[in-house]
């Protein structure tokens, strides 16, 4: 019971997440969601920078279980091992946030900028690594499903790179808004169906909550 709720977690972030960033946008007077960046949100001295930061640290500790719940599933399978160990860097940097956030749009480049800059690379990367190392540990319909996320993160993320210059600079992004929520949005479906993966090998188990083994999984086997 302790390993199912701890991959509820994975769930409960996401869901918290989303919800936060359905909320959040309607408690900031012209806030655009398909123009304005999530970081905007959390910016200092904007609105709804008291919920981002608030909900911010359940969200990450949330994270946090989910990969211990990750890493004990894996037992001995390291790639499934390195999924767990890089959720929990990504949760652990997440708690960084309030400390990086970014200046409001049309503000002088500060230290927080630029801090707030290379987090979001380094977490963009531990997102990545995570599904990445996810697509070898689980088996062949979750693979294809990991190496489509993956694609969707490498189209959009390359889509919202091109316009932080011009939100850098206080001019229109037309489409940064959308771009980020659909990165945001895939990682967020993938973190909930790796904790259903994980739940269903779990109850299939006959004792413990034993994966099969990693041949059988890169076989198409039954944790797809």
């Amino acid at each position: 019971m302790s390993q199912r709720l701890l991959l509820l977690c994975g769930i409960a972030s996401s869901a918290l997440y989303a919800l936060v960033n359905i909320v959040a946008p309607a408690m900031y007077p012209g806030y655009d969601v398909a123009s304005r960046a999530v970081s905007e949100l959390s910016a200092i001295g904007a609105p709804t920078r008291p919920l981002m930061v608030a909900t911010g640290l359940p969200y990450n500790l949330l994270v946090l279980a989910f990969a211990w719940g990750v890493w004990r599933s894996a037992e001995e399978d390291r790639p499934l091992r390195a999924v767990g160990a890089l959720l929990a860097a990504f949760a652990i940097l997440g708690l960084a946030a309030p400390f990086t956030a970014m200046q409001q749009r049309g503000e002088a480049f500060a230290l927080t900028d630029a801090l707030h800059i290379a987090c979001t690379a380094l977490t963009v990367l531990l997102m990545l690594l995570a599904i990445g190392f996810g697509a070898v540990a689980m088996g062949a319909r979750f693979r294809t499903y990991s190496i489509a996320t993956l694609l969707v993160h490498l189209v959009f993320g390359a889509w919202a790179a091109a316009e932080g210059p011009r939100l850098a600079r206080g001019e229109p992004t037309p489409w940064i808004g959308v771009t980020e929520r659909i990165n945001i949005g895939v990682f967020l479906l993938w973190v909930v169906v790796l904790a259903v993966v994980l739940m269903r090998a779990q109850a299939g188990g006959a004792a413990g909550a034993r994966l099969p083994p990693l041949e059988a999984r890169s076989r198409g086997g039954s944790a797809a």
